[in-house]
C-alpha cells in the first residue's frame, strides 16, 4: 500500500493577483509530487490559535485513509488542525512549489490564515489523491458550459489551461466587482462572460444570467462551482429547463452561505453528496 500523500509546506511567497484573492506559494518537502490533470484538489490544515504549525498526525507506512482520519479526530478538538478543500493553481515542478488561492472573506480559518500569510509559516496538506479526483471531459468536441463564483476561479483557471486546440467553452462567472476579474488563457476558445454581484445575494445574478443566456447547440457538458445553494440551482435549471443529460452535468459546492464547513450538513447537502457518489462511482 503506497504511503498516504501527507505533506508539510512552507510558505515562500505571497501576493495579491486582486483585491480579494491572496496567492499564497508554498514549498514541497522533498518526494514525489505530480498533479494527475486540471483542477486537483487538496486537503489544508490550519493551526488554531497560538500554535505556529497545525498539530497534524503524521501518517504510519501504509497506513490506510480511514484509519490516519480516525487518528487526526482523536487530537483533542482545541489542538485538531481546522481543514479546508482547495485546488491547487499551479505546481511549479522545478521551483518545487505549489500555488493555492485564497478568497478573503468572511473570518474562517483559511481566510483569516491567508489574510495575515508571511514566507516561513506553515501548512499542510493531504493529496493530491484519486479519493478527490473527478476528471471533467474537456475534448469531446461539443461545447462545454462552466458557471463559477471566485472560489472557483483557480479550478476554472485550470481547467481553461487544459482545453485542447479546437475546443469550444462559454463560461459565466460571478465576482464581486470588476476588481475581481482574472485572465483566463489556454489553448481552446473561450467566451467569458463576467457578472458582479455587488450588492445581491451570491449566486442570484450568476443564476439569471445563465437562466436568460441564449447557450450554443449541442451544448456537452457542464461544469458548476461556488456557492452550495446557487450551484444546486444552476443544476435544477440545466436539467429541468436545459434538459441536459443528468451525467453531464458536473457539481460542486464549495462553499455555504452563512454557514461553514464545521457547521453539519443540511438535508439538501447530503442529497448533493449522494448524486456526486453515484455519478463518481465513489
Amino acid at each position: 500500500m503506497p504511503d498516504l500523500p501527507i505533506r508539510r509546506l512552507t510558505v515562500t511567497a505571497v501576493h495579491r493577483p486582486t483585491p480579494r484573492i491572496a496567492r499564497v506559494s508554498f514549498a514541497l518537502p522533498p518526494g514525489e509530487f505530480a498533479l494527475a490533470g486540471p483542477d486537483q484538489q487538496v486537503k489544508l490544515y490550519f493551526p488554531r490559535p497560538g500554535q505556529d504549525r497545525p498539530d497534524l498526525p503524521a501518517a504510519a507506512p501504509g497506513q490506510d485513509l480511514m484509519d490516519w482520519y480516525r487518528t487526526c479526530h482523536a487530537v483533542p478538538e482545541h489542538r485538531r488542525p481546522w481543514m479546508r478543500s482547495f485546488t491547487v493553481r499551479a505546481h511549479d515542478a522545478e521551483r518545487h512549489t505549489v500555488d493555492v488561492d485564497f478568497v478573503l472573506h468572511g473570518d474562517g480559518p483559511a481566510a483569516d490564515w491567508a489574510a495575515r500569510a508571511r514566507p516561513g509559516q506553515e501548512l499542510a496538506m493531504f493529496g493530491p489523491s484519486p479519493e478527490f479526483a473527478r476528471p471533467f471531459p474537456l475534448d469531446g468536441g461539443r461545447p462545454l458550459l462552466f458557471a463559477c463564483d471566485e472560489s472557483a476561479l483557480p479550478a476554472l483557471a485550470t481547467l481553461v489551461e487544459a482545453l485542447p486546440v479546437g475546443a469550444r467553452a462559454h463560461a459565466w462567472i460571478e465576482t464581486a466587482g470588476p476588481e475581481e476579474q482574472q485572465p483566463l488563457l489556454g489553448f481552446g476558445e473561450l467566451t467569458a462572460r463576467w457578472i458582479h454581484r455587488e450588492d445581491a445575494a451570491p449566486g442570484e445574478r450568476l443564476l439569471a444570467a445563465v437562466r436568460s443566456a441564449d447557450l450554443p447547440a449541442g451544448l456537452g457538458h457542464a461544469w458548476l462551482a461556488g456557492e452550495a445553494g446557487a450551484v444546486r440551482e444552476l443544476r435544477r435549471h440545466l436539467l429541468t429547463e436545459r434538459h441536459l443529460d443528468r451525467a453531464n452535468v458536473h457539481f460542486t459546492g464549495y462553499w455555504r452561505h452563512r454557514l461553514t464547513q464545521d457547521d453539519a450538513p443540511t438535508a439538501e447537502d447530503l442529497a448533493d453528496a449522494r448524486e456526486l457518489l453515484a455519478q463518481y462511482g465513489g
